[in-house]
């Protein structure tokens, strides 16, 4: 007597796909879904080679390295800042005090890398009193950065009655924010090194789990253990401290303190930020997409000078694909929501 043992078919999924079809197209729209933001660089950077060959000289690709470095830096700062809720309204003030400060410093003969530290430490310091007003005293972020965002542009101006500041610059702190690697640009570089660093910070430390459990629910962290104030205050801190750096790197490439220099940084930052998918109100979200959304804007900025564009048409331009980045993350939250 034998007995013969027959497998069940899988069922064909609605419209007479198989299941096994249906899981791979379903993964494959998440991945587009997931990585949407390099797919649209990658698309723009097409675009842009086709509508002005300039695009792809190695010049040009050195130069727009070069000039998104700043807002970078300072877009991996507060990309931090707002993965906690918070939000950080002085970066702009805060570089051209650093800028100022390292520029005053090496005019009276202190050794530039000691001029850098002072400079970073005193961002860093601005970062920490303004988190630390809004951690320990509960008071909101943006009204905390926002007093900063005025009154240290007023002390960057007392510092020399609202004078450029800067004379003998040494040729090795000029190579900071001036020089190059071949075709690379230093201060490019040290974008990539700041963002990487930024990066595993984030997904490899217990400091990256901390900064995204507190962005999520800062109660339920508080009520877990987690030192919520600390690290709010932490992430300022860093973020003020990337804001010196910016402004002592354009001191190196300018080899002049501006006092006026960065005005609207913050705008330029959070947008970055935003259109990276990192959420506004904090737990999800990460460097990469910060990353590449500096890009990003830097390429379309540039587009629009190789072709002729004002600034005005910039302006418009770069406003329309925040709202439509918006909607995208909005959307792309909702999936994950549902899923």
């Amino acid at each position: 007597m034998s007995t013969s043992t027959t497998v069940a078919e899988p069922k064909p999924a609605p419209g007479g796909r198989s299941p096994r079809t249906s899981s791979s197209r379903r993964r494959g729209a998440d991945l587009v879904v997931r990585f949407n933001l390099v797919l649209v660089f990658l698309a723009l950077c097409v675009v842009a080679s086709l509508l002005a060959p300039e695009f792809l000289t190695t010049r040009n690709l050195s130069n727009l390295l070069q000039q998104s470095a700043l807002t970078g830096i300072v877009a991996v700062g507060m990309t931090l800042v707002i993965l906690t809720a918070g939000i950080d309204l002085s970066v702009g003030s805060v570089a051209a005090f650093g800028g100022m400060t390292v520029a005053l410093l090496i005019d009276k003969d202190i050794n530039f890398l000691l001029a850098i530290a002072v400079s970073l430490a005193a961002g860093a310091l601005f970062g920490a009193v303004m988190g630390g007003l809004s951690a320990y005293l509960s008071l909101p972020a943006f009204m905390t950065t926002l007093a900063g965002l005025t009154g240290i542009r007023g002390l960057t101006y007392l510092l020399t009655d609202g004078e450029p500041a800067g004379g003998d610059i040494p040729h090795a702190f000029q190579l900071l924010g001036g020089g190059f690697i071949g075709y690379v640009p230093i201060v490019g570089l040290i974008f990539v090194a700041v963002a990487v660093a930024a990066g595993l910070l984030l997904r490899g430390t217990t400091f990256g789990e901390y900064i995204y459990a507190v962005g999520s629910n800062k109660e339920a962290a508080r009520l877990s253990g987690l030192p919520v104030r600390g690290v709010i205050t932490a992430v300022f801190a860093i973020s003020g401290c990337l804001s010196a750096l910016a402004g002592v790197l354009l001191t190196s490439r300018l080899t002049i303190g501006q006092p006026t220099a960065f005005s609207g940084l913050e705008l330029d930052a959070i947008a970055a930020v935003v259109l990276g998918g990192t959420n506004l109100f904090g737990g999800r979200g990460g460097v990469m997409g910060t990353f590449v959304a500096v890009l990003l804007l830097s390429v379309l900025r540039n587009l629009c000078n190789l072709m002729g564009l004002g600034s005005f048409f910039q302006m418009v331009v770069t406003g329309l694909i925040l709202v439509v980045a918006l909607v995208l993350n909005m959307l792309i939250e909702k999936r994950g929501s549902r899923a």
